[in-house]
């Protein structure tokens, strides 16, 4: 496998955009660590090895390779758009500054490829989506897995919007605070996101094969293997 290219970590800590302090604030580390593992066994990773090579896309501080660590994989390669929030996380080791629309990977490197909200992040909806699920399906081995959890549109997830837009629990809760701000800050690509959960389950299917499909909480959870060819 390939390491992930340049840029890698520079010398100098960047100051948080309001996005990324929103992010840090949402969750302790702690606590997005203990999800990502509730989230990692339900979709079947901890089958895999030890020695599984492990993508983490769109990684941000690391709470999903700090929980992959925990469960005992040594090799977990993270990517991420931001070296402000690669910087945030206590080891940088196997951390790189990537777009994941074009992977600095070789194909068929990777064992297992994750992403937890992440993808609705893209700001063109189908079409940046293609592309990094395609360099996905590209890396992965033909028996890799896909798993990706993000954001998806529920009756849970419109209460938690309305609670968003009430002042009063804002304030009393910082959490709640957090979120607002981050669907603020990222509205015109969060709304499309959700608005084209058709189009989106489509171009997941045109690149992986389902294994199992979750929506439930304001979640979709995909878990797919690659389409050959």
């Amino acid at each position: 496998m390939s390491t992930p290219a340049a840029p890698l970590l520079g010398a100098q800590r960047a100051t948080p955009n309001a996005w990324e302090q929103a992010y840090l604030r949402f969750e302790t580390p702690e606590q997005e660590q203990r999800k990502f593992v509730r989230r990692l066994r339900e979709g079947r990773v901890g089958a895999y090895p030890p020695d599984a090579v492990i993508l983490d896309l769109f990684s941000g501080r690391g709470g999903c390779a700090e929980a992959l660590r925990s469960m005992g994989f040594r090799r977990v390669v993270s990517l991420d758009l931001s070296e402000t929030l690669l910087r945030a996380r206590g080891d940088t080791a196997g951390c790189s500054v990537a777009d994941c629309r074009e992977l600095p990977i070789a194909d068929r490197a990777i064992d297992v490829a994750t992403v937890h909200g992440g993808l609705h992040h893209l700001p063109r909806i189908p079409v940046d989506l293609s592309s990094t699920l395609r360099e996905v399906a590209r890396v992965l081995k033909p028996d890799g897995l896909f798993f990706a959890v993000e954001p998806w549109r529920t009756p849970f997830l419109d209460f938690v919007h309305w609670l968003c837009k009430s002042p009063l629990v804002r304030t009393a809760y910082s959490k709640i605070d957090a979120l607002a701000t981050m669907i603020e800050l990222e509205r015109t690509t969060y709304e499309e996101w959700l608005d084209r959960d058709r189009e989106v389950l489509a171009t997941f299917d045109q690149y992986f094969t389902r294994k199992w499909v979750s929506i439930r909480l304001g979640k979709l959870y995909y878990l797919g293997s690659p389409r050959p060819g």
